[in-house]
This record gives structure tokens, C-alpha cells and sequence, in this order.
């Protein structure tokens, strides 16, 4: 099938050249195949101070901030961009991020499986499709993030929840660890995230929508697969922060998943997760009159820091109490040095769907600041030395009438990690300008235990621009530019040492962003939707850009019917050809 890619001619030019290339299907040869033999072992050091040229880790590094140093592409050159390879993909939902290593990349692919491929063309090195157990197998939600890799092994979690070691020269399982659960079937929960390698240790955070006692994180040595630890992020009764469940027995506690990555500093030795909170939001809606106890439902909507050889609470921050609204703080935790009080000050920064970002202190959890990126409606005020946030009378749902709450449960932020450019302290972010009405209490709602019901409205001053990209100067704490268009955002973004952000939205285009400004540089047209995490990586002496495409999920389909009831028109979405799944990978002529 030939395929057109449109580029800008040149930044002051308005006219976009395009050209037909036809994709490219590689075949493995010899001298691809010597690639596998000659890939270095992958050791604690690499993954600390990953190679520029590597894509190690889920976003590129310890920190998760997303960004690769590599400058070759740029914005003097990136409106000459063009599509180098495609690979096939499997058909179903995913979110995966490829890694790459010595000019191989391993990806998860849709049913459990994994491929090695060669980086410069695409070739296929060996596929590996585990045997997955139908009786532990479940939903798997909307597919899982990736692998992780470490020693000579890939570490592939599984949807019979399972993580399963490959051997990563040739495809070959090395063991495979069965993850035990206490509820009657293992079908109710699932493996979402990447595992984090963290000390020697795998770091697996485990989803438990509506399962009793919730969701955990578990911690594997990484050589033999053996458990070390767990740790349950529901409180039980005896538990440390287990009187914050309203006095309900500890079967009744749900939530606290853990289906998004997590960040390792390996100076403090401490890695960073944030716990979904829960749908049975009916127990904590009225609080007891019991001295002691609350109804702020630990550890959800919090960040905690663990160590990774023994899975100890260090420390725990909670963002949102008792969320009535699943208004996940589930998301990616970036660690960053920044200013505070003219001081500095090493930082873990996170925003929930409210798309506000929280700043704590890494070693301590000690909240430091708040940024609102205007989104939302929730938080009436913060306090400026606990952080402890005061609520708007609509984070509570009532039996009597609904409520405007902003953002909707899709969220202002959701999965789509944001980067951040530490050479220049700037935060990238891709946002959905949402609202609902909430509410009231009592109805057949699926998703609330409260049976609150939620209809989703455009905001009430809305101009029909339901995407954002938005630019957070983390120096002076502002916000600096914003991209804004009819379409949501559909993947997370990207950010380069060329001054360049990546990312995609729901009508299957992919653009390059000027960081100092927002300007478009560059677009094009992918062919299909692309729900994933772009990377950058470098084989050869040459940079690409890649990104996973026509594995889309629940998320891009919710983006999509609410820019379409924001708008009215369907026929803004007339021109999605939906090729199919695949890998794409882009380079400079």
C-alpha cells in the first residue's frame, strides 16, 4: 500500500511538500542476526546512566521524564523528516513502548508477545509468544506498557499475570514467576505496567479494579524471579494508615491499583509509585463518627516511596483524599532538581486527571509546591505548607441534583505521560479540556459504587478545542505556551535535545513542536491511531523516532466520542484510515 507524508517546506513557509513512499517489510539476514550476539549485557550502571543512543526504560530513564538527549534531528532540519520502516503489528489494545539496546528494539507486541527486531530496518530477529493461561487470563484492560530489560534478560509481564524472563540474544525463557492472589479468581487482575528494575530488583505494580484488600506491588529478584516482598496499597486494619477506610471490613477495601510505572532514584535508593483510587466509593461517601477514624482511603491517590530490596513504606504522600469521582493521581513521577525558596531541591512532580502537578521532596516527601494547569474545578485552595487541599462542595456527590465537575473521569491528564527537558526546565504535558455533570447518588452507574452518573459536556466556555499541549515553566512555576486544536491528544510526548516535542492526536496525525514556542514544524499522517509512547534512539550514527500505531484502546475511543459531542461533526473524523498495527520508526533522509 503506498502511503503520503506530508512535510513543511521550511519554517517560514506555510506550503507542505509530500511525497508517496511505499513501507518496508525487512527480513532478517546474517548480518542482522550478529546483532543479538554482539548486544553488551545490560547492567545497573547502563540503566542509571543510559547510553544516548539507548532506549533502556519505559520513559528513557529513572526519572521519567522522557526526554533523549540526541540533537540530530532538530528544528532546523525536522521538517525533512520522513518515514524509514514499518513493521507489522498484531490487531487488539495495547500502549506499548519499544526498547533498544545496541541497535536492537524489543517490543511487546498485542496476546503476549515479544519481537526483537533490528533497529536500522526493521528486520525481524526472533519472536517469542508466551503460553498464556486462559484460566488466569483476563480483560488485560487496555494492554500493558512494555517490557523491561536488565543483565541478558527482557522482563515481559503477561496477561495470565505472570512475568515471565527471556533470555534477550535469543528469545528463550529463563523463568517464570506466577503471581499469587487472594481472591477466588486471578482473572480480576492484571499486569499494566512496566516492570521497574530497581537495585537488582523487579518492580511490578499490580491492577485490582474492584477485587477485596486491592491492588499491590510486589518486588522479584531479577535473576532468579524468586518474590522478596509485597506491598499491599490498600490499608488493611492492622496496617499503618488502615483507620482511614471509614471502619469498613478489609473485604470491602478496593482499588489502589497500580497500572502505571514507576521511578527510581538511585542516590536515595527509594522508587516512587502512585495507587489508583477506588470504585466502591459508596462505603467512604458519609465518614463515621469514629475518633481516629477517616474516610481518606490509603494509600489511593497517593505517592509512595518504597525501597526496593524490602518493599518499606519510607514515606507517603496523598494528593486527594476519598476521591468520589475516580480522578486517578495513578500517573508517572518524575524526579527533577528545582528551586525552592532559592535553594535546590531534588523533587518528585505528579499531576492526577485534574492536570494539577504536586512538587514533594524526594527524600522526605515534604510537599513543596502546587501548579494548577486550569482544568479543573475540584480544589477551591492548597494549603501552602502541608499541601492538604481544601475541596469545592462538587467533589462530593449528592442524592439531590448533579454537579459540574471539571475534568471527567477520561481526564484532563490521563495516561499520556508528560517530558520534561532538564537542560531547560521545561515541562511538556498533552491534555483533553473535559467536563461532566455528576451525579446524583443512587442511579445504575457501572463505574461508581455510589451509583453516581456522570455525563460528559464540553466545558462551559469551551470554543470547541478539546486537545492541548501544554508548556510549565518549572523554574518560575507558569505556564508558557499552548497548543491547542479541535483533536485530543492520543500518546504521550516526547521531548529531544534538539528542542523538539513528539506527540500524536485521535485523527492519526504525529507532530514536532518548536519547545521554545509550540510552532508545528512538522506533521504527518501515521496511517492510524497511535496510543502509545514515542521514543528516540540512535543505531549507526543515525537518530530515529518511533511509535507503536493502530493498537488504540479504551482511552483514544473516549477522546474520540468526546471531540465529537463537543462538535457535533463527524465528519472531522471522515479521514481515519486505520491501516492497521504497526511500528513506525522515522529518520532524516
Amino acid at each position: 500500500m503506498m502511503r503520503i507524508f506530508c512535510t513543511r517546506m521550511s519554517r517560514a513557509s506555510v506550503v507542505w511538500g509530500c511525497v508517496a513512499l511505499a513501507p518496508a517489510f525487512a527480513q532478517s539476514n546474517g548480518e542482522s542476526a550478529n546483532l543479538l550476539a554482539d548486544m553488551r549485557a545490560v547492567t545497573g550502571d547502563m540503566l542509571e546512566n543510559p547510553a544516548p543512543g539507548d532506549w533502556l526504560i519505559w520513559r528513557k530513564s529513572y526519572d521519567s521524564l522522557g526526554f533523549s538527549p540526541l540533537d540530530q534531528i532538530n528544528t532546523e532540519n525536522v521538517d525533512q523528516l520522513v518515514e524509514s520502516w514499518r513493521a507489522p503489528l498484531a490487531p487488539g489494545a495495547a500502549m506499548p513502548t519499544p526498547l533498544v539496546h545496541d541497535g536492537v528494539i524489543f517490543l511487546a507486541d498485542v496476546g503476549d508477545v515479544v519481537l526483537a527486531l533490528d533497529a536500522s530496518s526493521g528486520a525481524e530477529l526472533w519472536r517469542y509468544e508466551h503460553a498464556t493461561d486462559p484460566d488466569r487470563t483476563g480483560a488485560g484492560l487496555n494492554g500493558k506498557f512494555g517490557i523491561a530489560i536488565y543483565g541478558d534478560l527482557l522482563i515481559v509481564p503477561t496477561l495470565d499475570l505472570s512475568l515471565v524472563a527471556l533470555n534477550f540474544r535469543t528469545g528463550e525463557p529463563v523463568w517464570n514467576h506466577a503471581i499469587a492472589v487472594t481472591a477466588s479468581s486471578p482473572k480480576t487482575y492484571s499486569l499494566r505496567a512496566s516492570p521497574l528494575i530497581a537495585n537488582g530488583v523487579v518492580v511490578q505494580g499490580v491492577t485490582a479494579t474492584m477485587v477485596p484488600e486491592g491492588g499491590f506491588i510486589i518486588g522479584l529478584d531479577a535473576g532468579s524471579g524468586e518474590e522478596l516482598w509485597r506491598f499491599q496499597t490498600v490499608a488493611g486494619p492492622d496496617d499503618s494508615g488502615g483507620h482511614t477506610w471509614n471502619d469498613i471490613a478489609h473485604t470491602e477495601r478496593q482499588g489502589g491499583s497500580v497500572w502505571v510505572s514507576g521511578s527510581y532514584d538511585p542516590e536515595l535508593d527509594l522508587v516512587f509509585f502512585g495507587p489508583a483510587p477506588t470504585y466502591h466509593t459508596a462505603p467512604l461517601l458519609d465518614p463515621v463518627a469514629i475518633q481516629g477514624v477517616s474516610n481518606d482511603a490509603l494509600y489511593t491517590n497517593s505517592t509512595i516511596a518504597l525501597r526496593p530490596r524490602s518493599g518499606e513504606l519510607v514515606w507517603h504522600f496523598q494528593h486527594v483524599a476519598n476521591d468520589q469521582w475516580d480522578l486517578d493521581w495513578s500517573f508517572e513521577r518524575q524526579i527533577i532538581e528545582v528551586d525552592v525558596d532559592g535553594s535546590p531541591r531534588k523533587a518528585v512532580i505528579t499531576a492526577g486527571k485534574i492536570a494539577l502537578y504536586d512538587a514533594l521532596d524526594a527524600a522526605t516527601g515534604e510537599y513543596l509546591f502546587s501548579i494548577d494547569l486550569g482544568l479543573q474545578n475540584l480544589v477551591a485552595s492548597i494549603d501552602p505548607q502541608s499541601g492538604v487541599k481544601t475541596m469545592n462542595p462538587n467533589a462530593r456527590p449528592n442524592a439531590e441534583n448533579a454537579v459540574l465537575v471539571c475534568p471527567q473521569p477520561i481526564g484532563g491528564r490521563n495516561w499520556l505521560a508528560g517530558a520534561v527537558n532538564p537542560e531547560s526546565n521545561m515541562l511538556f504535558l498533552s491534555l483533553a479540556e473535559t467536563c461532566m455533570m455528576g451525579g446524583p447518588t443512587g442511579g445504575d452507574s457501572q463505574l461508581l459504587s455510589t451509583g453516581a452518573a456522570i455525563s460528559g459536556i464540553a466545558p462551559p466556555d469551551s470554543d470547541g478545542n478539546v486537545g492541548r499541549l501544554q508548556a510549565i515553566n518549572l523554574e518560575t512555576r507558569e505556564l508558557a505556551w499552548s497548543f491547542r486544536e479541535f483533536m485530543p491528544p492520543s500518546s504521550a510526548v516526547l521531548a529531544t535535545g534538539g528542542g523538539l516535542v513528539f506527540g500524536a492526536a485521535v485523527d492519526q496525525s504525529f507532530k514536532a513542536f518548536d519547545q521554545t514556542d509550540g510552532e508545528v514544524l512538522w506533521k504527518t499522517d501515521l496511517g492510524d491511531i497511535a496510543a502509545s509512547f514515542p521514543i528516540s534512539y540512535s543505531v549507526g550514527g543515525k537518530q530515529h523516532i518511533a511509535l507503536v500505531v493502530g493498537q488504540p484502546g479504551l482511552h483514544a475511543s473516549a477522546l474520540i466520542g468526546i471531540a465529537m459531542q463537543t462538535s457535533g461533526d463527524m465528519s472531522r473524523f471522515s479521514g481515519l484510515t486505520r491501516e492497521g498495527p504497526s511500528l513506525v520508526v522515522f529518520a532524516l533522509p
